[in-house]
């Protein structure tokens, strides 16, 4: 099942330190809209920037992997302080290979940390890589968007996982 997580959490600033080392994590790579921020990065959730001085106070390492371009993740990753792998082309396994290497990581001791099931997900399970899928923050409105949440929330049903969007 490439699209089942390995773990879900409600936000990403629900993962602790402990319950990574539980999991053999050393790094995480993630994903930034619905995950970490919402309107195309301009607006930062609540505490997560709290909660990238607690995971890197940990010795956690993290990297921001996206699909977009690199001069719009340049701002992006500066307002976090992160490294980042643009043009990810999630969910094919190249942009979280990279991710991992860059931080000196095998890629068995990360996980993609998303709000997607069908890129985020599944990209990181071809990958050879842990999962940890969070609630999106905000629904898209396109109708893409719509097709995408609708077959994720039966993927999700299927799994006897909870879906809240």
């Amino acid at each position: 099942m490439l699209t089942k997580p390995h773990l879900q959490l409600n936000r990403a600033t629900d993962i602790t330190s402990e319950l990574l080392q539980k999991m053999n994590i050393t790094c995480l790579i993630l994903d930034v809209d619905n995950t970490l921020c919402l309107k195309k990065g301009k607006i930062i959730l609540d505490g997560v920037k709290a909660w990238i001085e607690k995971m890197q106070k940990a010795g956690i390492k993290l990297i921001i992997l996206s699909n977009a371009k690199k001069n719009r993740m340049d701002g992006i990753a500066k307002g976090f302080g992160l490294p980042f792998v643009a043009l990810g082309l999630k969910p094919l396994t190249l942009g979280y290979k990279r991710a991992a290497k860059r931080m000196g990581e095998n890629i068995k001791n990360c996980a993609i940390v998303g709000d997607q099931l069908l890129t985020d997900i599944l990209g990181g399970n071809l990958a050879g890589c842990k999962t940890i899928l969070v609630c999106p923050v905000e629904l898209e409105t396109s109708f893409g968007f719509k097709i995408k949440r609708g077959i994720e929330r039966k993927l999700l049903k299927k799994y006897n996982m909870k879906f809240d969007f």
